[in-house]
């Protein structure tokens, strides 16, 4: 209570001793080099905690971004005006307490008496002798809601809400808010400059808020229960993969005994692999639990920010902050949670067996269940012919149709089908790309630009790329950087604004398709351009390794999973396709896999390749879509 006293008193008479996000008088007030607003550096480090895969902050009121070091907001400089301010402000109250005992003054006269009422209608506090002129001139305030500073005081009674005044029109109360332009007007200033703009009440705008913050606070207790729980399963199905792979290394030792010492060898190979297959599937759900934590992590310290008592007492660029905040926030909650691949890493482990050598072989045995494999699950008609894919989810899809069709399409491995209307759907889309917190980058047809819409639709930045050439490709880094390809022997990196161009990487080979490893490495894709199709790996300087070369009337397609393996698509027109999988050597790719050739009618050598999952892929040519299931 006495924090909120002082930081209410600080914000009528001190406004820029306030921290737009924590709504208190400033701790160790820390400037954002980028655009100069200031934090206490506590919420900078809250804020970030939900960031921590950015090499960057996006300043949560005007959106500027600020380069981060390895120290990240504790290598960002003090505000040594603000923070002496804050000083002066507490040494001339003589701290916490001097100003519990501070008493409010008469702000109808200029007595600068103690204050024994408040007038609810006039919103002023009145001395002794102002309430006498209340009192007596009945025409003028007998209307008037008056109330004794004594049980203001002790809390009996509320005088409500004090609004701002106007600095145009100075009689009037800012007591209305601009959706469109994010400002608390007057009702002369929605005469003046906002006539066509969404007009709120102030009161009713600042509850509307208030009731999402608590939504949001209650998804955010209902989400991290989910996800404690998704946890909690996932120890489970590590314990029957630890007794499954315990089983497998039993047998082995059994078949040891019976075959003698001097198969100590074989024992030794055998024992490897099952460590090896052990390790492989303690990283995958560690990838996973992992996964978890940090929602639980990024949600927790989110609503911290956004459930603040002090919302009723907003200025314009808080409000900006608070949104974003809660724009944020809720693109989390709505996140999927994982519910099946822990399970579907348990019951690969537990589809292993060994098979014992017969008695005419000096030796052990096989690991059986490794054979890979790959097959078509799911075969999905387009509504026309296919141009751009991009993942939506673990097991769906993002198609767009250049210009045949307007709009998106969202398909999953089950055949369901859905239209995305967060963005306008009367255009025509060349390809996209779906960034973390649920923002779409798009790019149009016969157009020479990309844009960027937030999750909720409005439209975040537009990129230019410099050249002339039109029909963009877009993917993203693991950090949400944005890739863009166009057929020339470019790779451009934009941050994941838009706003800025980091790399532009000369490649060897026309480029249609692009993606990027965890480590920054670029894996190129020249797909159906003659006369030779290739996969090239580069690094941001533009070193290259050695291509892999199609033959002729072969066409390469590649892309990066979570796990930064390379599959590499060969379509050979018109009637199979063969995937390899890869793994990174340097600049150069190791093939680790030939999985069976897929026998497809390929109508044309236009395709799409995308990684959903560790064992999934989508795979689409002009006007099918294939969910392809993979097996290592």
């Amino acid at each position: 209570m006495a924090e909120k006293r002082e930081s209410e008193k600080a914000s009528s008479s001190s406004p820029n001793l306030i921290c737009p996000l924590c709504l208190d008088i400033f701790v160790e007030a820390t400037i954002l080099t980028s655009c100069g607003h200031t934090f206490c550096r506590r919420c900078l480090k809250k804020y970030d905690l939900t960031h921590q895969d950015l090499d960057h902050m996006v300043c949560p009121l005007c959106r500027e971004i600020t380069k981060l070091s390895a120290n990240r907001v504790d290598d960002l400089r003090l505000n040594v005006s603000i923070n002496g301010c804050v000083d002066d402000y507490h040494a001339k109250r003589g701290g916490m307490n001097a100003v519990l005992e501070m008493c409010q003054k008469c702000t109808a006269c200029n007595s600068q008496k103690d204050a024994v009422s408040f007038c609810r209608t006039c919103t002023l506090y009145m001395c002794d002798k102002c309430l006498h002129s209340h009192q007596q001139l009945v025409v003028v305030f007998g209307d008037h809601e008056i109330v004794s500073m004594d049980d203001v005081i002790e809390g009996k009674v509320s005088i409500g809400h004090l609004f701002e005044k106007c600095s145009i029109h100075k009689p009037e109360n800012k007591d209305m808010f601009c959706d469109d332009c994010k400002v608390q007007v007057c009702h002369k200033c929605v005469l003046v400059g906002h006539k066509a703009h969404e007009i709120k009440n102030q009161v009713d705008f600042e509850q509307e808020l208030r009731r999402k913050v608590e939504d949001l606070a209650q998804r955010c207790a209902d989400k991290k229960t989910e996800l404690e729980k998704n946890i909690q399963n996932i120890e489970i199905q590590r314990h029957e993969v630890h007794t499954a792979v315990q089983t497998l290394l039993d047998d082995v030792k059994q078949a040891y005994i019976i075959k003698a010492k001097e198969l100590e060898e074989y024992l030794r190979n055998l024992t490897e692999q099952i460590n090896a297959i052990k390790r492989s599937f303690d990283d995958d759900l560690n990838v996973l639990k992992s996964k978890d934590r940090q929602r639980i992590k990024s949600i927790c310290t989110s609503i911290t920010l956004v459930d603040n008592d002090r919302l009723g007492y907003l200025e314009t660029d808080t409000l900006s902050a608070h949104i974003l905040l809660c724009e944020e926030l809720d693109a989390m909650l709505k996140e999927a949670t994982d519910h099946t691949s822990a399970s579907a890493i348990t019951k690969k482990a537990k589809g292993k067996r060994f098979k014992p050598a017969d008695d005419t072989r000096l030796d052990l045995g096989s690991i059986s269940g490794s054979d890979p494999k790959i097959e078509v699950i799911q075969c999905v008609y387009l509504r026309t012919y296919m141009f751009g894919m991009t993942r939506y989810s673990h097991d769906s899809v993002g198609i767009v149709y250049g210009r045949f069709a307007q709009g998106i399409d969202i398909i999953d491995s089950n055949g369901g089908k859905q239209q995305y209307r967060n963005i306008p759907n009367d255009r025509k889309y060349y390809d996209l790309v779906c960034q973390q917190d649920g923002s779409l980058c798009v790019s149009l047809y016969r157009a020479k630009e990309a844009y960027i819409y937030s999750p909720l639709g409005s439209k975040k930045a537009t990129i230019q790329v410099r050249d002339n050439t039109n029909d963009l490709k877009v993917n993203r880094s693991s950090s949400d950087e944005i890739i863009i390809t166009n057929n020339t022997r470019q790779v451009y990196i934009y941050d994941p604004t838009g706003s800025t161009l980091k790399h532009t990487v000369q490649t060897r080979h026309k480029t249609r398709q692009a993606s990027i490893t965890r480590t920054g490495l670029i894996v190129t894709s020249s797909c159906n351009a003659n006369p030779i199709s290739v996969v090239t790996v580069y690094d941001r300087d533009g070193n290259a390794g050695e291509s892999l070369q199609a033959p002729d009337g072969v066409y390469l397609y590649a892309v990066v999973d979570e796990q930064d393996r390379v599959y590499v698509a060969s379509v050979h027109w018109p009637n199979k396709v063969v995937i390899r999988l890869y793994d990174t050597d340097g600049l150069n790719l190791k093939e680790r896999v030939e999985f069976n050739a897929l026998n497809m009618t390929l109508e044309s050598y236009s395709c799409y390749l995308v990684s959903l999952s560790p064992d999934m892929l989508a795979f689409a040519c002009w006007k099918k879509l294939y969910f392809i299931k993979l097996s290592l």
